[in-house]
Order: C-alpha cells, then structure tokens, then sequence
C-alpha cells in the first residue's frame, strides 16, 4: 500500500500502515488499537471516491455476537457509510448490503451487517447520499446531486471506500467481494452489475426496482385510482380477504399440488367480476366500482384508450398485503399513495413539481412520456450484461410472485429479454439465474417458503463453481424475523420447506 496520505498520519499510524501490511500478529493482539486509528488515516487519496473517516469504535463482542471495528465515514460530498470489520477470524470476504425505499439511514433491520460479520465479512452499508425517513424523498427537491448519488454513485462509492478501509485495517484486501440486496437494494444491484461490473464478484439483487419511475407510476395508478370524487376508498378493506381466497380457491390447483399457494399467477384466470353482486347475491360481493378497481390494479396502468404503460399489476395471490399499502383500514389512502406522493413530488419529473403534486394530478395520458427524464438515471434495465460476465460476475435474482410492492412480471420481462441479449438460455444462466418464489410477498415473508440462504448458494458458485440448480426456501414460523434470518434457520421453526428452481425463460 503506497498513499500520498501517509505522510500525514500520526507516527504511531504510519508506522503500522504505510509499511505495506499490517503484521499479522499484531493484528490479532490489538485489534482495538488498530481500529480506533482508522479514525487517523487519510482517504482522501481513494480513486474516485475521496472518503473521511468520522469515528472507529472496537465494539466488544457480547451475546453472541463476535468483537468487530465499526468505522462511520463519508464520500464526498456526503454519501454516508458504516463498515463492520470483524476483529479476529477474518475470512477474507467483503459484503455491501443495499438498502430499501428511499434509504436515508445506515442503521435499520433490513440491511443489518450483524450475521455477516459474525460469518467473518467485513460488511460495509449506505445512507444513499442523503439523510431521511425511509418513506420520504424531501432529500431530493431540485438537487441534482443527491439524486445521482442515490441513483448510481453511492453504492458504488461506498463500495470503494469500504474496500480501500478493509484493506487498511487488515494489510490485505478482500479475496471475493460481494453484493446483496433487495427492493431499492435489488436496484442497487442490478445497476452495479449493468454500471459498475467489476465491484463485485457475486451480486444477489431481490425483487429489483428495475424501472423506478415506471414502478412509481404503477403504485400512483393503484393508490390514487381507487379514491372515488371525494377522495374516499372505493374498494375498502374488508373486501380484499373475499379476493384472496377466490383467486386462491380458484387457481391453487393448477400446479397440480393445493398447497395454498398459486404457483405460477400468469396462468391464473381469475375475474373479479366472478364476485360482483347481482340478483340474490348482495352479501360478500362486490360493487361494480369495486370490481373495476381490483382489475386495475391486477392489470396495470394503460392509457385512456387501453395501451398499456407498464408490465402488469399485482399478480393474484398478493392480495392480503394490498391491505395497509394501497388500502387503509381508516378510510385514508393506504400508506403508499403517501410515499409514491413524495417521488413525483421531488424524483420523478424534471423540473420537480414540489409539494403541492398529488397523485391525482398525474395525467396516464401524458405524463408517462415525461419520465425518461430521470429514469435515465435511475434505471437498472440494461440487458447486455457482457462486461459483468466477461469480468466472471454472477448475478442471482430472486422475486417472490405475491409481491404487492416490486410486481414480479417486470422482472420476469428484464430476464426474458436478458436471456435473448445474452446468447439464449444456455449462456445466460452459466452467469446469470432468476428464481420466483411461489406465494412470497415483497423481499420476504409471505405464504410461500421464503427464507432462503442466497450468500450461502451465490459463495457456492463464485468460489467453487457450482451454479444454483435447486434452493431449498423454508417457511419458518410466525415468531421468527422474517427479515433478520439467520442461516442455519432452527429445524424447529420450520413449517414447511419446498424446492425452487431457477427460471426458464421461452424459447423464442
């Protein structure tokens, strides 16, 4: 290791860090001293991400969890990070976890570091490059620079930053590296893969937000679409359990196996209208109103002459989860009318509108074409892959088909047309593998069998080869975290387990 910035540092810094390595003994006899002088060592030199470490605390090892070094920094100009080293066993890996919704924090369960430094990771996390509420975009109004950040920059900076801190802190740099992430961290993911192919050895990218501003238009055209003239809910809560158990009665079966899970949505059939009242049937029905707002949302936004704007809507099955984020209990909106508000409102146009857009405002007939604006930053949908896979990057991407959140079918139409980009079926899943997981709702949880050891699979293929051709997805019970898993799960909180197996898209 050869820095300009050595010269700089205190004497007793210098003396263990610009030597080249750090002796490993010392390393294991003192890794309190040796983190907290981090906090003395300039990164400012780190190429292309100029980086400044705010604090290094050895945090002691306590209920299980092992002795690690938690090092705060920041790129400029303020794309924050926390790094997690292990303080002994090291096992020469590096893991960036992506975050979720608008991100805004470095602390929070979803992308928690605490298992992989336990494993031996040294584990690094971002704020995205601004400071929020996970349902809040306030952050971006006309900056420009933040919305890059959160667009691209940050997760790549934060990478580069965490990597050149581990290699000061260990006298080696990490041997693999890799990727994990879901939701706005599936996007994270997939625009590292696509932008930045040569971070990371192994990426797993879950129920990805490949088009950010087409899934933001989505999640308007299902919020605001079911507010009648004044602004109440048409389709009311107490509705959505007669729509899950029908499609489920319905298409359950259709794999062959009455599980209670659909297998495969696309191929059920299910109309709400099946459940509209009538003559002699006004209990447990719906309203035609009712009815036309459960095929929108099962349908997708179109224009006012029927041409459709995105893949799809929620798929069947995903219907319990509509409960709380499209649809609130309370005659409010659900939840998401309110954050998808706030990413037109400061994200999703060019100039922003500001604070006084309403979902209501957007306009199917026009607005849409207003979006390749900013999606040209955002974006994750670049099928050519051919830099990630010459670089010898493996990508895995998980989608559960009850995602009310990310829908599936977006997904699904990105690896279709990867495949075809790539070389076909064959070439594409020697690198390149997608597994939807029947019942799953959105990054986790679910009806479906949905914990699953992803790391544990992709460290398979990276390390020694072996490509995923089946996972074993578990459905633990209810008094498990089902975002917090620990691998191995307790055989004795698992309901059920059954196999998945990777995607095939058609042949053309």
């Amino acid at each position: 290791m050869t820095w300009d910035r050595c010269s700089r540092i205190l004497s007793v810094v210098a003396a263990w860090f610009c030597v080249g390595v750090i002796n490993t003994s010392y390393a294991q006899s003192d890794s309190a001293g040796r983190c907290q002088a981090l906090a003395q060592v300039d990164f400012s030199g780190v190429t292309d991400a100029p980086t400044q470490v705010t604090s290094s605390t050895y945090v002691a090892g306590t209920n299980g969890d092992v002795a690690s070094c938690l090092v705060e920094g920041y790129v400029t100009p303020r794309v924050g990070f926390e790094v997690h080293l292990p303080a002994e066993n090291w096992n020469g890996k590096f893991i960036k976890r992506g975050c979720g919704a608008y991100c805004g924090t470095t602390e929070s369960f979803w992308w928690d570091c605490t298992n992989h430094v336990n494993s031996g990771y040294a584990c690094v996390v971002s704020d995205m490059g601004h400071r929020s509420t996970l349902g809040d975009a306030k952050w971006a109004y006309n900056n420009l620079q933040l919305k890059i950040d959160f667009a691209y920059r940050a997760t790549h900076v934060a990478t580069v930053a965490g990597k050149a801190i581990t290699e000061a802190y260990y006298g080696n740099a990490p041997q693999r590296s890799y990727y994990m992430g879901c939701s706005t961290g599936g996007r994270q993911g997939m625009v590292e893969a696509q932008r930045f192919p040569w971070d990371f050895d192994g990426i797993i990218a879950g129920a990805p937000v490949i088009n950010e501003t087409g899934a933001g238009m989505r999640l308007v055209w299902t919020t605001a679409g079911n507010l009648d003239e004044n602004r109440q809910q048409i389709l009311t809560a107490d509705k959505i359990p007669l729509l899950y158990n029908a499609a489920v009665s319905k298409c359950d079966a259709y794999d062959g196996n009455e599980d209670g899970l659909i297998d495969d949505p696309r191929t059920c059939d299910f109309d709400p209208s099946e459940l509209q009242c009538g003559v002699g049937k006004n209990n447990n029905c719906l309203t035609g109103a009712q009815v036309e707002v459960a095929r929108n949302i099962y349908g997708g936004p179109h224009t006012s002459d029927g041409a459709p704007l995105y893949t799809g809507g929620a798929m069947p099955g995903s219907e319990l989860d509509w409960v709380g984020n499209y649809i609130s209990t309370t005659g409010e909106p659900g939840r998401y009318y309110f954050m998808i508000g706030d990413m037109f409102r400061y994200m999703g146009f060019l100039p922003d509108p500001g604070p006084s857009w309403q979902p209501e405002d957007f306009d199917f007939d026009q607005d849409y074409k207003r979006l390749g604006m900013m999606e040209g930053l955002y974006s994750g949908s670049n099928p050519d892959l051919r830099k990630f896979r010459d670089a010898g990057g493996k990508l895995l991407v998980y989608h559960g088909w009850a995602d009310y959140s990310v829908i599936p079918l977006n997904t699904v139409d990105y690896y279709e047309l990867a495949t075809k980009t790539m070389g076909g079926a064959e070439a594409t899943q020697d690198f390149f593998r997608l597994f939807m997981i029947p019942g799953m709702s959105h990054c986790s949880g679910g009806a479906g069998a949905y914990a699953i050891d992803y790391l544990s699979h992709m460290e398979e293929w990276v390390e020694a080869g072996k490509a995923p051709d089946m996972m074993t997805g578990h459905h633990p019970d209810e008094q498990t975290d089902r975002f917090g898993t620990d691998f191995p799960l307790d055989p004795d909180r698992i309901e059920f387990s059954r196999p998945v197996y990777p995607y095939s898209a058609p042949v053309p």
